[in-house]
C-alpha cells in the first residue's frame, strides 16, 4: 500500500503542476486561471469607476498581499501538496469502505441529469454546506485561529475574498466531500460552479455599491459581509456567514444590517499585536498561536 501512496502523491503532484503550466499558456473561457485573472480585473475597475469608499486607494492596504493569496490557494498550494494529500485521503476513504463492505457510496447519480438540473443543486448544496462550515470556523476556537487570517483585512476589496489560510482549504473540503461524493458529482461538473462562486466572492468584498433589490435576501453582497468583518458586532460568534447565498443567513436569523456600514472599523480586536503583517508569518501564526 506504502508503494500505492507514493505513486499517488507523485502522479497528483505532477497533475497539479502540468495542470498550472497548461492553464498559463492556453487561455481560454474554461480556464481557472484566466477565469480568476479576468474576474479579478472586471470587479478592480469596478472599484476604481465607482468606489463604495471614495477615499480608499484604488492599491488599498494589504493589497499585493491579497493578490499573492489569490493564486497561492487556487494554484500553488496543490502543487505544493494539497492535491496529493487530498487524492491519498480519497484513496484511503474508499480502501475503509470496501473493508466494512461498501464499494459504492454515491446513493443518487446525477451524472446523467440535465445541467439545468444537476448545476442548482451542485450550487446549493455546497453553498449549504460551506455556510456551515463558515459558522464552525467562528465556532470551534482551534479553526478560529486559523481563520483569523482573513478577518486581519483591515481594508475591503476583491482581493481580500481569497486572504485565508491554507488549512481552510482542507477544512472546506473534508465536510463537502463525503456529501458531494454521495450524490455522485465530479470534479468536471464544478467549473461552472466554480466560476459563479468566485464572482459572487469577488463582489461581496470589493469596495463597490449596486443595488440588489429583493436579491439582496439571495445573494451575498458588499453591504451585507462588510458586517461580518467588522469589530464591534453583536453576539460571540459573528453574523452574515453567508458565502455565496446571503439566503441561509435569513433563513437561520445570523443576518444582519443595522445601517450603511460603508466607514466601519473592520477586523478583529487585538489582532494589530498579535496578526504578522508578511505572508510567511501569517502562514505559521495559527500554529505557535
Amino acid at each position: 500500500m506504502l508503494s500505492r501512496i507514493t505513486d499517488i502523491a507523485i502522479s497528483e503532484t505532477t497533475r497539479a503542476a502540468t495542470q498550472f503550466w497548461h492553464s498559463v499558456w492556453q487561455p481560454g473561457w474554461q480556464n481557472y486561471l484566466y477565469v480568476l485573472v479576468g474576474l479579478s480585473l472586471f470587479f478592480w475597475l469596478l472599484e476604481i469607476l465607482i468606489p463604495w469608499r471614495r477615499n480608499q486607494s484604488i492599491f488599498r492596504k494589504d493589497f499585493w498581499l491579497d493578490g499573492f493569496y489569490m493564486f497561492f490557494n487556487l494554484f500553488i498550494f496543490p502543487i505544493l501538496g494539497f492535491a496529493a494529500a487530498a487524492a491519498i485521503v480519497e484513496f484511503l476513504f474508499l480502501k475503509l469502505s470496501g473493508v466494512v463492505g461498501v464499494s459504492d457510496l454515491t446513493l443518487f447519480d446525477l451524472s446523467d441529469a440535465s445541467p439545468w438540473i444537476l448545476f442548482p443543486v451542485l450550487f446549493i448544496l455546497r453553498d449549504f454546506i460551506q455556510w456551515n462550515v463558515h459558522v464552525l470556523l467562528h465556532r470551534i476556537p482551534v479553526l478560529w485561529e486559523f481563520h483569523k487570517v482573513h478577518h486581519s483585512v483591515e481594508q475591503m476589496g476583491f482581493a481580500a475574498h481569497l486572504r485565508y489560510h491554507w488549512m481552510e482549504n482542507i477544512v472546506y473540503r473534508m465536510f463537502e466531500y463525503i456529501p458531494l461524493h454521495i450524490i455522485g458529482f465530479g470534479a468536471t461538473d464544478f467549473f461552472y460552479v466554480y466560476a459563479f462562486t468566485l464572482a459572487i466572492g469577488h463582489f461581496n468584498h470589493s469596495n463597490i455599491k449596486i443595488p440588489l433589490g429583493p436579491l439582496k435576501y439571495i445573494l451575498n453582497n458588499p453591504q451585507m459581509h462588510i458586517w461580518h468583518h467588522a469589530r464591534e458586532l453583536p453576539g460571540k460568534y459573528g453574523v452574515n456567514f453567508g458565502i455565496t447565498l446571503s439566503v441561509w443567513d435569513y433563513i437561520f436569523r445570523t443576518a444582519y444590517i443595522p445601517h450603511n456600514g460603508r466607514d466601519i472599523s473592520i477586523g478583529y480586536d487585538g489582532m494589530e499585536l498579535e496578526m504578522p503583517s508578511g505572508f510567511g508569518g501569517q502562514l505559521i501564526f495559527p500554529f505557535y498561536k
